[in-house]
């Protein structure tokens, strides 16, 4: 991994320090972002591959797709034209058509073997989805710190207590700590960080599994209900209540946690993004959304991480079919440096499984923080919105934004058999992309030159699953696979870890 240098996002930063978070479709860059003097180029996509939906896991329960995932470097190697490598996928919390259940959450082991194509070249026919193989080779439950299950269930309004290296926690009625994980960093030693929608907080786990201390972060993104933390999200399990009210009163929305994280190349920070704003800052509405927050954490401890910079990120805007403005809260984030990272951003309710067949938006974008304002540690953090109704303090200066790879580009999926929109068929995107990882094309005559690897959360959509002891035909009619998409890029001025 590299990082690009400091001078060059200084520039970067400067040249577009009008914001840009409402893009136009048609403004989208096809190939390439100027970075100061430097250049990043979307050599387009170069390999596709599926794992099918009904795939089960050792655990003989549907295995989960891709709500986070980790490239092993050291596992990394090219062979003449091919690769392989270890990758870790990270599902959240199990099938949940009407609410919650009780899914033990769990990380899976994939080896990967990738022959990708030439830049621009069309895969004959029979390869067009078989350049990722992917294969299941392992799964782990993630056990809490007495080596306990842990749970999917929605935690409604139990709370552990807060004790040594934890503070207070998402409960399920069961006593189990309920995480609908969306995110995950292998760290050096094997451990893990991940992040959750439900506290929303930051784990770490060992390399067996067992959770070791928990972040908590900065109370402005703790749901309150009623004066009280309230970690509920509007998906009680069976027999459950829904809680009252069913929307925090400020905190992260419902369902809107620290979706992206990601380790800086150098090690030394963790970058942690809300999905989209918090209720306080116009989290309560589709339209009004857009100011999230990037949480930069000082890493060198990762069992006490410390809060450094916090900045506001102006997510993107597109017009919905409606003909209304709409907000694509963002699904993951890679790491440039401490103040750039690549952002996936999406509409909702679009593709594969679903009555929506055409997907309006779904872009990589480079976020820059370098010229926007620290709120760390500030008013912003206690009791004061910052974008009260989603308009923004006008002493904050937000990330800067540029379009980078629009997913949903007709030409570049043709090449693969893949498509955005109507026929509504199995070759027409799924919803969900939520999984990036960044790793090299080990080539060096292309030394800035990486593979970005994207995986889809296909919510376990089959018709032939099983979990938590019982068979289920997952809702619309569909079997949605695992899939993964692979774009050739060249990020100059990064430096190897």
């Amino acid at each position: 991994m590299h990082r690009l240098s400091s001078v060059a996002l200084r520039l970067f930063g400067a040249a577009l320090a009008a914001s840009v978070a409402s893009i136009p479709v048609a403004a989208i860059a096809e190939n390439s972002v100027a970075v100061g003097s430097s250049t990043l180029v979307n050599k387009g996509l170069v390999g596709v591959g599926r794992i099918p939906a009904n795939q089960r896991d050792k655990f003989g329960e549907t295995f989960g797709s891709g709500s986070g995932m980790a490239m092993d470097p050291a596992t990394w190697i090219r062979d003449g034209d091919n690769y392989k490598g270890t990758m870790l996928l990270l599902p959240d919390r199990g099938y949940n058509s009407v609410g919650t259940t009780d899914y033990r959450p769990r990380i899976n082991t994939l080896a990967i073997q990738f022959a990708p194509v030439a830049p621009g070249a069309v895969p004959s026919a029979d390869k067009q989805q078989s350049g990722v193989d992917a294969k299941l080779t392992d799964s782990m439950l993630l056990v809490d710190d007495k080596g306990g299950d842990t749970t999917g269930l929605d935690p409604e309004s139990d709370v552990r207590a807060a004790s040594g290296d934890f503070p207070i926690l998402p409960q399920a009625k069961n006593g189990k700590i309920a995480l609908d994980n969306e995110a995950i960093v292998r760290l050096s030693d094997g451990s893990m960080l991940i992040s959750d929608e439900y506290g929303p907080n930051i784990y770490r786990f060992s390399a067996e599994g067992r959770m070791l201390s928990a972040t908590q972060p900065p109370a402005a993104l703790v749901p309150m209900r009623h004066g009280k933390p309230n970690f509920a999200s509007n998906n009680p399990g069976p027999g459950a209540q829904a809680p009252d009210p069913k929307d925090p009163d400020n905190g992260r929305q419902n369902n809107q946690g620290l979706e992206g994280m990601a380790l800086t190349p150098d090690g030394k920070f963790l970058i942690a993004v809300l999905q989209s704003a918090p209720r306080q800052d116009g989290g309560d509405s589709s339209s009004t959304r857009q100011n999230t927050r990037a949480l930069i954490y000082d890493a060198a401890d990762p069992a006490h991480l410390k809060l450094v910079h916090e900045y506001v990120v102006p997510l993107p805007v597109f017009t919905n079919a409606k003909g209304k403005k709409a907000v694509a809260a963002q699904s993951e984030i890679v790491a440039l440096s401490d103040h750039s990272f690549l952002m996936l951003a999406r509409d909702s309710n679009n593709g594969y499984g679903l009555e929506g067949d055409t997907s309006l938006y779904r872009n990589i974008t480079v976020v820059d923080t370098s010229a926007a304002t620290d709120i760390a540690g500030g008013a912003f953090d206690a009791d004061k919105a910052v974008a009260p109704k989603g308009v923004l303090d006008p002493s904050v200066t937000p990330a800067t934004l540029t379009p980078f790879i629009d997913i949903n580009d007709s030409a570049s999926l043709a090449r693969f058999g893949l498509h955005n929109g109507a026929p509504n068929d199995r070759n027409n995107l799924s919803e969900k992309w939520e999984a990036m990882s960044l790793v090299s094309v080990l080539d060096p005559k292309l030394p800035d030159d990486y593979f970005l690897f994207l995986a889809n959360d296909n919510d376990f959509l089959t018709q032939d699953g099983f979990q938590v002891g019982a068979s289920y035909k997952g809702d619309g009619g569909a079997d949605v696979d695992t899939m993964f998409q692979v774009y050739q890029v060249t990020i100059p001025g990064l430096a190897a870890k």
